[in-house]
């Protein structure tokens, strides 16, 4: 079979492509160039996705399949990133809510564009990347399921894939914990076996890609009554503790962001937990497909927990989240993913 790899350049990609090809497949690798300069002074150090760094990562990324027997593509997706991710980004955080870019760059990008432009270049049977993720084919579908170590699993950036996207997906890594990884990318002498992992799809302030001025602010209880400024909303998200620059006798959190009046609302521990939170523009796997009230369990962030709750249609397109017990810094503009134990059943932004 001929298999393409979306080839970043660290150890999860690269080891991906290898195994593959151990396995007597035919691997080309596809490597996305997103970063064409024209946002100023963006941050160079720390590894990250989008930046300066960018270039040093093709070239290495390209000399190491040539040394390997590979063949290599960039597809140049600059104008599409800025376009959609970009957009994405600064709408989302200027309208006070926070986005999570690789979830829309994973759907529309890498697990789309990325594969329809590649497939104008070379021709291939189905694409692959180092998620730590799983697929199983089920009597209705393709299933989203867990990676199984649980800390490294990516399935919740990957919660928006449709049924054709996955059909023709493979996620070699899933079935490995990241100590596994790093140790068979040692066994093989690749350069990148310790590697760090990108943390972020940016590596500097948010605030470099917003392109905004900054704007003096206030940071006021959540009765309104007045502790500091701030140099606008954009700075700041939901469930945020350390920064804040202001004194109180216990501390405070970022609880909410108003772009109309540029403030930003804190309040106590306990003034940060909900019971409930709606999610808009679901998306929805075979095994939820047809279920309007269902119990399941969710995480509504990237690094969080499962937590159990019952989830229920209210209209047409939202469905409310009753959390059994009270969550803390539930982030509008966040995702909402449900699972049924290691399977996706869907999930949607947080409101």
């Amino acid at each position: 079979m001929k298999i393409a790899v979306g080839l970043s350049g660290g150890v999860d990609s690269t080891l991906t492509a290898l195994l593959l090809k151990e396995q007597g497949h035919e691997v080309v690798g596809l490597t996305m160039a997103l970063y064409n300069g024209d946002i100023p002074n963006l941050k160079v150090a720390g590894d990250a996705c989008y930046g300066p760094t960018e270039k040093q990562d093709i070239k290495e990324v390209a000399a190491w399949c040539k040394s390997v027997g590979i063949e290599h593509h960039v597809i140049n997706l600059s104008e599409a990133y800025k376009s959609t991710v970009l957009k994405y980004f600064r709408d989302t955080y200027l309208s006070g809510e926070t986005p999570n870019p690789c979830i829309m760059c994973n759907a529309g990008m890498k697990f789309g564009l990325l594969i329809d432009e590649a497939k104008k270049q070379t021709d291939f049977d189905a694409f692959a990347t180092g998620h730590y993720a799983r697929i199983e084919k089920g009597p209705d579908g393709f299933i989203l399921m867990r990676g199984v170590e649980a800390k490294k699993d990516q399935s919740y950036f990957l919660y928006r894939l449709t049924q054709e996207q996955l059909a023709h997906t493979i996620f070699p890594l899933g079935q490995y914990t990241k100590a596994q990884v790093r140790e068979m990318a040692k066994e093989r002498d690749l350069a990148v076996a310790d590697k760090p992992d990108s943390q972020d799809f940016y590596a500097g302030d948010y605030a470099d890609l917003l392109q905004v001025e900054d704007k003096e602010g206030k940071i006021v209880l959540t009765d309104g009554k007045v502790l500091g400024k701030h140099n606008g909303f954009w700075h700041y998200t939901i469930g945020q503790r350390k920064g804040l620059g202001i004194a109180y006798p216990e501390p405070l959190y970022v609880v909410d962001l108003d772009p109309h009046h540029n403030r930003v609302i804190v309040g106590t521990e306990a003034e940060t937990k909900r019971t409930s939170c709606n999610i808009v523009r679901p998306v929805w796997g075979v095994l939820a497909n047809g279920k309007t009230d269902f119990k399941c369990l969710v995480k509504y962030r990237s690094a969080g927990q499962l937590v159990p709750a019952h989830v229920f249609e209210t209209k047409d397109g939202v469905f409310q989240i009753d959390f059994e017990t009270p969550q803390k810094s539930l982030t509008p503009g966040q995702s909402a993913v449900l699972y049924d134990g290691d399977l996706v059943l869907g999930g949607g932004f947080i409101k």
